[in-house]
């Protein structure tokens, strides 16, 4: 069975991005942004929204010639995983190996965890909270940029509460933490 795992780079007040939809401040640098890799290097699908597709999927075709080497194993990651893109709107995908779906259904992204010979790693907020709100996500890994911004789209949807088993913690030179939560109601 594959783990569904949520990860972010997140405010310290729990945004990952800010009112006008800002991210800006959460781009890591080649040591978190190596750090990342090697997590996401582990999952063979990305669960994604509509809008957080819209951001990666500016992957697809980024010429990586004199980029860090970071960047460019990034790349690779994208495009060796599979994607799932929720979305309403969206007509067709514009990257390769991803497939839309129009709604989230929590009984198949379960019948696909149990299927799964990677992880799963999913990404938007919206998406996301959806997951959470299903008892679906196994683990939630959190990149704490050492900011706040006051307001804007929350990490973690209202209205839920779990309780967390802490598995790792890593701090970074440039003040990111990093903390990793296993799930124990999660359900298969």
């Amino acid at each position: 069975m594959a783990k569904l795992i949520y990860t972010a780079i997140m405010s310290l007040d729990g945004y990952i991005a800010d009112t006008e939809g800002n991210f800006d401040w959460s781009a890591p640098d080649e040591e978190v942004h190596a750090f990342v890799n090697e997590l996401e290097g582990q999952a063979g699908t990305y669960l994604l929204g509509r809008r957080m597709y819209e951001v990666m999927a500016w992957w697809e075709d980024l010429d990586t010639s004199g980029e860090p080497q970071a960047i460019k194993d990034y790349a690779g990651i994208w495009h060796a995983a599979d994607k799932i893109v929720y979305s309403t709107t969206l007509k067709q995908p514009s990257t390769a190996r991803t497939r839309i779906e129009r709604t989230f259904d929590a009984g198949a992204v379960r019948a696909l965890k149990a299927s799964a010979g990677r992880e799963l790693s999913i990404g938007g907020a919206e998406l996301a909270g959806q997951a959470v709100k299903a008892g679906l996500v196994d683990e939630f890994r959190f990149f704490l940029s050492p900011v706040t911004v006051g307001g804007g789209k929350r990490f973690l949807p209202d209205g839920v509460g779990l309780k967390l088993e802490l598995l790792e913690e890593r701090r970074f030179g440039n003040g990111v933490v990093y903390v990793n939560y296993r799930n124990p109601g999660a359900t298969p």
